[in-house]
């Protein structure tokens, strides 16, 4: 893939044909699924900041409940390990249905997936992403990522919100979705072999997550996930890859992340209000 245009090339151009970009040896790196590197995610900048956001909200959380605990720091540490309460999640900004709909607190659809339930949580959504969100942003650039990132949350809690409305429910994995609707959305309309090979290699990614999802004793949130899904390959397909640089529709791109960017600093800004406005100590167990 030409780094500069996206457009897909041969792995031996040394010229992109398109925009006559000099490229490396090799446009994109293959890493073979035998090799023990395919186990090691691979992290670019973007993916340091977004797990840089969740696991801070991790750690407030974790000094909010052992703060606010009766029992000694040791076990209240213990304790944390295992999982915070449904209040606590509530208090940070979780999805909850009579919360959104009743009181108007639309802005949790977006803060609830920055937050997890418990380390184990944490630590699974932190492998798939390191991986996922730099893929993407391979070929979809930033721009086009964070406006997936975050419409796909959007449209993940929507989903559960209107599915399972009584239920607290938070977490990156519906913007993990998303990414992977992204990439099955690059195989649509494109003949290339390569193309075909990106969309199938994600659809099984998807339909192993679904059957997963589905476990009754993992306790997860099956219409985010879908919601994400859909989500993620709806601006997949109308994003399309990235073309010339200065051309209208990558700046339109640009304009619709910074949108994006702002409405996710004024749903933690509504967060941070709520947060104020109920006392932690009458409202964490």
């Amino acid at each position: 893939m030409c780094p500069n245009c996206r457009a897909f090339i041969s792995s031996s151009d040394r010229v992109c044909p398109y925009c006559d970009a000099h490229v490396g040896p090799r446009a994109v790196e293959m890493r073979s699924a035998e090799s023990l590197s395919t186990f090691i995610p691979h992290a670019y900048m973007t993916s340091v900041i977004i797990l840089v956001i969740n696991f801070a909200f991790y750690l407030a959380m974790v000094v909010v409940s052992v703060h606010s605990s009766q029992q000694p720091v040791s076990e209240s540490l213990g304790s944390v390990w295992q999982g915070f309460s449904g209040r606590l999640l509530l208090l940070f900004g979780g999805k909850y249905g009579p919360l959104i709909t009743e009181h108007g607190q639309w802005w949790r659809l977006l803060t609830a997936g920055f937050l997890h339930g418990g380390l184990l949580h944490i630590a699974m959504n932190t492998w798939v992403l390191f991986d996922l969100v730099a893929e993407v942003e391979q070929f979809y650039g930033s721009a086009r990522l964070i406006i997936m990132y975050l419409f796909s949350t959007f449209t993940g809690f929507l989903l559960s919100t209107l599915w399972d409305p009584g239920t607290v429910s938070i977490g990156a994995s519906a913007a993990c979705f998303g990414l992977i609707g992204a990439m099955m959305a690059i195989g649509i309309g494109r003949s290339h072999p390569m193309a075909q090979a990106i969309r199938s290699y994600y659809r099984r990614w998807a339909i192993y997550g679904i059957i997963f999802s589905f476990m009754p004793f993992m306790r997860i949130d099956v219409a985010a996930h879908l919601g994400g899904l859909a989500g993620g390959f709806i601006v997949g397909y109308l994003a399309g890859l990235p073309t010339a640089p200065k051309s209208t529709r990558e700046r339109v791109c640009q304009a619709i992340a910074g949108v994006s960017l702002l409405a996710v600093v004024y749903c933690f800004l509504q967060d941070f209000r709520f947060y104020q406005a109920i006392q932690a100590s009458m409202f964490v167990q």
